[in-house]
């Protein structure tokens, strides 16, 4: 099976100038646990996720005046954006993400973001019977 076959085609994004609470603010409204992080060019430059902005954000002191005003998510993002072509094999995608120790990765076709596939979508195709592990 190919990843374009099992990836979310939805892929959510955030500029590098966007506020951690804003981004917190995405990803709930999503229901995603990873914001992938796009550059002036359209480019991918970082990935934010939950834990990183709950560590921020629970780090503000609420007598504080706006603390996160000066914060942006390219000052908290992981700057390796890890990626794999939408036509590799999904036993691909799975040992990459065991390799890197993710939870996600961005798939790109013609350089392009165009879906995320998750350790929990490899699960529900496990799960379902339509890919059977090695």
């Amino acid at each position: 099976m190919k990843v374009k076959e099992a990836m979310n085609p939805e892929v959510i994004t955030i500029s590098l100038h966007t506020r951690p609470l804003e981004a917190f603010e995405k990803m709930y409204k999503h229901g995603v646990r990873r914001l992938f992080v796009l550059d002036d060019e359209g480019n991918p430059a970082g990935v934010v996720s939950y834990t990183d902005l709950i560590g921020v954000l629970g780090s503000i002191k609420p007598d504080s005046e706006h603390p996160e005003r000066d914060l942006n998510v390219r000052d908290i993002m992981v700057d390796e954006v890890i990626t794999i072509s939408a036509d590799d094999n999904i036993e691909d995608a799975a040992n990459l993400m065991l390799r890197a120790d993710i939870s996600g990765l961005l798939v790109m076709e013609d350089d392009k973001p165009v879906g995320v596939i998750t350790k929990t979508d490899i699960c529900r195709l496990v799960a379902a019977e339509m890919l059977v592990p090695a």
